[in-house]
């Protein structure tokens, strides 16, 4: 039996979830993590994923995150940013510089995210350690 089948039998027995929790969580486990669909050719990435498989060091339990970002908020988050008013650009910025992070807003342009986003469909980053799996990518 595995790890995460033995925890939620667990937690049954202890009572902290019902039947029906557990056996929604135990169909969950079968399942194992979703994979991105398919898209068709020329299609654009609707999505920006982040999925973290790992083991908790403290308590030894499993740990997933599952993170799904539409990328029409990002689209919306850089038309919005063109309405900050440059005296608050320029203190972000500089806040932004002395935690060592050297962007600058004021070269944040809705068609520089397009040329982004077109980068980001042949993006896929996957890294595996001994108690962790990391996946990033778009669908």
């Amino acid at each position: 039996m595995n790890a995460e089948r033995k925890q939620i039998l667990q937690m049954l027995s202890d009572g902290q979830i019902n039947t029906d929790e557990a056996e929604r969580l135990l169909g969950a486990v079968e399942q194992g993590p979703r994979e991105a669909a398919p898209r068709a050719p020329g299609e654009k990435p609707k999505y920006l994923r982040v999925v973290v498989d790992a083991e908790d060091h403290k308590s030894g339990g499993p740990v997933k995150v599952n993170v799904r970002v539409p990328m029409q908020l990002l689209r919306a988050g850089v038309r919005l940013s063109s309405i900050i008013p440059p005296q608050a650009r320029d203190r972000a910025n500089a806040a932004m510089h002395e935690h060592g992070v050297t962007f600058d807003l004021n070269q944040l342009k809705p068609e520089n995210l397009e040329d982004l986003i077109e980068q980001l469909d042949d993006l896929t980053v996957d890294v595996d350690q001994d108690r962790a799996k990391v996946r990033v990518f778009c669908e």
